[in-house]
């Protein structure tokens, strides 16, 4: 498997977070099975990803019409927060909003808690701009609260509100060394290299086969909702002058909203569900 191919659990993660959840939450492995085959995913491949996922504490196993997987209800806050930032991309903040700082100290008896919280920050959109100190725009406070809540690891986090940087460093400067900018633009770039093409094509012709537009969309959500986790939505005085975020995002927006409602209505006739079902 390519770097560029989505894993088998991120195309699974995506089709519960976008439409399985839309549709009562459940979804029978036979179903899901055939939903995936239809991404080049096969059946072995899709049982292991979703045996990967019930034991990591995503999906609970419940037998419906047929046995099944229904998204476990501690992972309903996850996917709102996901929503709000993958499908309401973060405007670049203000630079008079200030900044949230994150302060951790974690025993050497326990570091692979000081490993989690390092993956989790940079995950978040945390610059690391010493050891054991992270920042972000300001905004960011509320998910990082919540993120470090859910993991067990606000114990170890002093986090801070600062109004504004009162360095020696040029702070655009200081800026580029504490987040990898070229590594965030370069998946920017990525993303909208592949799917520009099929921005054009549906603007020339739009599409009339609901699989035909699953097929595409479900690949092109799952490599975009990496991105506005990993571009914290800096201030633009600090970003490079050629910063590529916004075309990358219009594609994304342009792409998404031609094929998310098509792409429903086959997951609906593949399923025989219906966005009306609430979840149980």
């Amino acid at each position: 498997m390519s770097e560029s191919t989505p894993r088998p659990s991120s195309l699974i993660h995506t089709v519960y977070g976008e439409f399985v959840r839309r549709l009562g939450g459940w979804i029978s492995i036979a179903d899901l099975i055939a939903l995936m085959a239809e991404l080049d995913v096969d059946g072995p491949a899709v049982r292991s990803a979703t045996s990967r996922l019930k034991k990591a504490g995503t999906l609970l196993q419940e037998r419906r019409t047929g046995t099944g997987y229904r998204l476990a209800p501690a992972m309903e806050p996850v996917f709102e927060e996901g929503d709000r930032r993958i499908f309401h991309s973060l405007e670049p903040a203000e630079l008079s909003d200030g900044w949230v700082v994150a302060v951790f100290s974690v025993p050497e008896s326990e570091r692979a808690h000081r490993h989690q919280l390092r993956s989790r920050l940079s995950w978040l959109g945390f610059g690391n701009a010493a050891p054991g100190v992270w920042l972000a725009p300001a905004r960011l406070l509320p998910d990082a609260r919540r993120l470090l809540e859910r993991l067990g690891l606000s114990a170890y986090v002093h986090l801070f509100l600062s109004a504004e940087y009162a360095g020696f460093a040029d702070l655009r400067t200081a800026v580029a060394s504490w987040w990898d900018l070229p590594a965030i633009e370069a998946q920017y770039a990525a993303f909208a290299d592949a799917w520009r093409p099929v921005a054009e094509e549906l603007r020339r012709q739009p599409w009339t086969d609901p699989a035909e537009a699953f097929r595409s969309y479900v690949p092109m959500l799952t490599q975009w909702r990496r991105l506005p986790y990993l571009d914290p939505g800096l201030p633009a005085e600090l970003l490079p002058a050629d910063w590529n975020a916004v075309p990358a995002r219009a594609v994304f927006t342009e792409v998404h909203g031609l094929l998310a409602e098509p792409s429903l209505r086959h997951v609906e006739k593949v399923t025989g569900l219906s966005h009306s079902q609430e979840p149980s």
